[in-house]
């Protein structure tokens, strides 16, 4: 016991410690822990932005509210893949300005108060960004204040909050502008272009030369071995200029791709396929059903004009162009068929101008009598009075929709293009029933609607099997590492290509785009590391290999030092056949005869200026530094150039009046604009911005 005793004493926080984590073993799931530590470690941050950590969560929350701002712009819930990205940039640049930008400017006292953003943007002085938005604007294109107020009043009636979600973006995005104007104005201010700055710009300008000289080429592109670089050169050099070598992580891959392509059988039982659904392609009195189910492109109502169909198949648009019936025959290009059926033929305008009154839940004799209402009343009276019964939001727009075109419309109104203009019509979409007139359109124009039967010859299963078979022996093969990599690439007779400077960005490798896949696996693994088979786009099989490593910050002597060695290479090249020059050309004193001494022949420039006008931008800059600082008349020393050794004489100079005080203060305001357009960006570099959207996206 005693034993027992002396344990307890000198061990008992160790024991509690042990019978504590076994304990904690029968609760918990340590897999569920492990997922939670993941999700605390800053590898599942988007990003971090002047100190603050951007978590995943709270970005694709921010994406998810600007995607939903796009479908209420746009009128479409679906989105490309540019537009995705373009998304996701305007929720990233956001987050500079919430959690970056805004705090700089108010370091720096500037803010935005409530009445000026009252008057910015419902007030006397509304931002452009409002007077400009197509949301805001009548019928004829103006922008209306009287919409506007009335679509912020109603906003509390809006169930859906769409219209909240719009205004608050708005007003965040006028925020934002007025904020950084404010803050832009004082930078310049205290961009100061003093008298001296002024008439030095001017000098440099009106004051031009006329030149003879001659040139010594440098023949930069045959090694001259008498001119060495050593590496404590490279070495100073690059202390020198460190600052210019930041880099972003990167990774040096190979890698072999493996295309999934239809076989001769695959192509011959798609042909086969599609020459016997042509039948009931020329027949069918169900179009959308029979290309639902058989083609590629299913069918749309939009109208073509001629030469349309050319992005499609250019056999299509000859068949459309001569016919105004009937079903073409079978078009082939590359591995995909084509046929096309002329549905109709009409004059259609290019865009019609749109008002609708929404009625969601309504039932069919309520639709009757707005209908009804529109036989006696303006459609923007009974818009406003359905509005103020209804509370609807989509109704408080009292009714305008504005310009609709065939690539800009709300899904299910493509009959505006053919309805009566000035006559009220029922349609009913996704949204609910519309009571919709067309006020006015453009001009007709001969357009007509196209069935399009279109079928891509794909590989068969058999023959996906086949290509990953192949990619998976290589993917054996080579799995040992970069050696066993190389050897398998030489043996099995496979290409391997070279991408260097990998970002976490990348998408694309080669033509294969969409690609992300193979990013996450090399920024996953080390050096030295082999994939195995990686499936891209059900189309292309991978396998990579990764050579090296590069950090991010600053790039080490060793990974820069063959960018280094030429600019050196260059330099010390230019400086010897300076001397050359200098040595042979001793006692002449005349070009004619410098020239013939130099094997090479006197040219002329006119009008050289200093300040790098148009006429002297394809000269080099140290041949013009040196114009400039030269005597009239005088023969120079040799210059040491970037592509040549010079010998030149100025002939003649003026100073002019062309260039104005006008003509500086000008290029001092184009400077300051560019200026505006590094603040943010200075402010990121400053902050250390990371943005590892990356990953993710």
């Amino acid at each position: 016991m005693a034993v027992l005793q002396q344990i307890r004493v000198k061990f008992g926080l160790a024991i509690s410690i042990i019978i504590a984590l076994a304990l904690l073993s029968f609760i918990i799931d340590f897999n569920t822990l492990d997922s939670a530590l993941n999700a605390m470690s800053s590898k599942n941050d988007v990003g971090e932005i002047n100190g603050k950590s951007v978590s995943y969560v709270d970005f694709s929350a921010d994406v998810e509210r600007m995607t939903k701002i796009n479908e209420i712009i746009t009128g479409s819930s679906s989105t490309s893949e540019e537009q995705s990205a373009q998304i996701r940039n305007a929720a990233w640049q956001e987050n500079i300005y919430r959690y970056l930008f805004f705090k700089k400017a108010k370091a720096a006292g500037i803010t935005v108060g409530k009445e000026e953003m009252l008057a910015l943007t419902t007030g006397d002085m509304i931002s452009p960004l409002i007077s400009q938005d197509p949301v805001f604007a009548d019928e004829n294109g103006v922008f209306s204040k009287e919409r506007l107020v009335a679509l912020v009043q109603n906003m509390g009636a809006d169930n859906s909050g769409n219209i909240k979600l719009y205004w608050d973006y708005v007003q965040n995005a006028v925020y934002s502008q007025q904020l950084f104007s404010k803050y832009a104005t004082l930078f310049n201010a205290s961009n100061l272009v003093n008298a001296l700055s002024l008439k030095n710009a001017i000098e440099n300008n009106n004051t031009t030369a006329d030149v003879e000289f001659v040139t010594v080429p440098l023949n930069l592109y045959q090694t001259d071995s008498t001119v060495k670089v050593s590496n404590s050169e490279l070495k100073e050099y690059y202390n020198a200029h460190k600052k210019f070598f930041k880099q972003k992580a990167s990774k040096d891959i190979e890698y072999v791709v493996f295309e999934v392509k239809p076989s001769e059988s695959d192509i011959n039982a798609t042909a086969e396929e599609f020459s016997d659904a042509m039948e009931e392609f020329a027949t069918t009195a169900n179009m959308k059903a029979f290309l639902l189910k058989n083609s590629d492109r299913q069918y749309s109502e939009y109208w073509y004009k001629a030469g349309e169909l050319n992005s499609v198949n250019s056999d299509v648009e000859k068949f459309v162009s001569e016919n105004t019936t009937g079903t073409s025959p079978v078009y082939s290009k590359g591995n995909t068929f084509y046929a096309a059926r002329v549905m109709a033929t009409a004059q259609v305008p290019d865009s019609a101008y749109v008002k609708h009154i929404l009625l969601q839940g309504a039932s069919d004799s309520k639709v009757d009598s707005v209908l009804n209402a529109l036989s006696s009343d303006s459609f923007s009276n009974v818009a406003a009075q359905y509005s103020a019964d209804q509370r609807s939001a989509e109704d408080g727009q009292l009714g305008s929709i504005g310009w609709m075109t065939q690539s800009y419309i709300i899904p299910g109104f493509e009959s505006v293009f053919t309805a009566t203009v000035g006559k009220p019509y029922v349609v009913k979409t996704q949204y609910g029933t519309h009571i919709v007139l067309v006020s006015k359109k453009t001009a007709p124009v001969a357009k007509k609607q196209v069935a399009v039967f279109q079928k891509e010859a794909l590989a068969s299963n058999g023959t996906t099997t086949a290509v990953y078979a192949k990619a998976n022996e290589f993917a054996v093969a080579a799995a040992r590492g970069y050696d066993a990599y190389k050897a398998a690439a030489d043996t099995q007779g496979v290409y391997s290509h070279i991408m260097n400077n990998v970002l976490e960005s990348t998408s694309s490798y080669g033509s294969v785009s969409n690609a992300k896949e193979v990013t996450r696996w090399i920024f996953s693994n080390k050096k030295n590391k082999v994939s195995g088979v990686i499936e891209i786009n059900n189309q292309y099989f991978f396998v990579a290999t990764i050579k090296d490593e590069h950090k991010e910050g600053y790039a080490t002597l060793d990974e820069v030092k063959e960018q280094i060695r030429p600019v050196l290479y260059a330099e010390k090249l230019s400086a010897k056949k300076a001397a050359e020059v200098k040595e042979k050309i001793a006692g002449l004193n005349d070009l004619q005869a410098i020239a013939e001494k130099l094997g090479t022949t006197v040219s002329t420039q006119e009008d050289v200026t200093f300040a790098n006008a148009t006429s002297a931008r394809s000269l080099d800059p140290k041949f013009i530094g040196a114009v400039a600082a030269a005597p009239v008349g005088k023969i120079s020393e040799p210059v040491a150039g970037n592509i040549a050794v010079y010998v030149f004489k100025v002939t003649n100079r003026d100073t002019g009046a062309f260039y104005t005080e006008a003509d500086a203060k000008n290029a001092a305001a184009n400077a300051a604009a560019y200026y505006n357009q590094t603040i943010i960006p200075v402010m990121m570099d400053d902050a250390d911005v990371k943005d590892n959207r990356a990953r993710f996206f």
